[in-house]
């Protein structure tokens, strides 16, 4: 094994360690027991637990930023960037569960990239960019956006470690649940949020039908009382 494959094989087998026990509970003799190396060979190519650890967070970090940072930027219109957005980050629990563990846990241990938390505000500086042009456009405080980026980072990267555990429902349809209430409030959401703009409207269709319906019937119950 080279050394460059040898390093590998060390991220791997403390990645799964550390998503399981944690910094604090993971040893050095733990991760070269479990690579079938010796101590001094976790040492010769990180220089203990704590620089492997930063080496591993560092890589998870840049990977999750990557992916939720393409969607972002992605040539769309603001609903499906936050669509992108939220299926990116539930790709990556999905994909890179233990990857996620580690983040969420106790992500420092001396990364280069900081915490959790600093990636998200680091995303939450590309949201407050695409609000801002939003609220703008539509007439609105643009000095609020910053508030709001943080409000729906939160509520994603919540939803995100709540999905972490119950994996359930489906990756596609807890993104269309999550983006049906930062998109619509909930006065105004969709009783089958979906990810496919067709389907997504003919349920605005369907919901304005039912929305002119319940105001023709209020319309007539109110008409018969004046009558009464």
């Amino acid at each position: 094994m080279t050394g460059a494959e040898r390093r590998e094989q060390l991220l791997d087998v403390s990645r799964t360690l550390f998503a399981e026990r944690g910094l604090d509970g993971t040893s050095v003799e733990e991760i070269a027991a479990k690579a079938a190396v010796s101590k001094p060979v976790v040492y010769e190519h990180f220089a203990g637990k704590e620089g492997l650890y930063a080496v591993v967070v560092d890589r998870e970090m840049e990977r999750l930023l990557t992916l939720v940072t393409k969607a972002l930027t992605t040539e769309v219109e603001p609903r499906e960037k936050l669509e992108l957005a939220a299926s990116a980050l539930l790709e990556y629990i999905e994909e890179s569960t233990a990857g996620f563990r580690i983040l969420v846990r106790d992500s420092h241990g001396g990364s280069d990239r900081g915490s959790y938390a600093s990636l998200l505000s680091e995303i939450a500086g590309q949201v407050e960019y695409i609000l801002g042009e939003e609220f703008t456009r539509h007439g609105y405080d643009s000095k609020h956006a910053p508030m709001y980026a943080q409000m729906l980072v939160g509520m994603l990267a919540m939803t995100g470690q709540w999905w972490l555990e119950v994996r359930k429902p489906k990756r596609d349809e807890v993104a269309a649940h999550v983006v049906n209430l930062a998109w619509n409030g909930l006065s105004m959401l969709e009783a089958k949020p979906s990810l496919d703009p067709r389907q997504r409207a003919k349920e605005q269709e369907r919901m304005a039908r039912l929305r002119e319906r319940a105001i023709a019937r209020a319309e007539r119950a109110r008409r018969k009382a004046q009558e009464a």
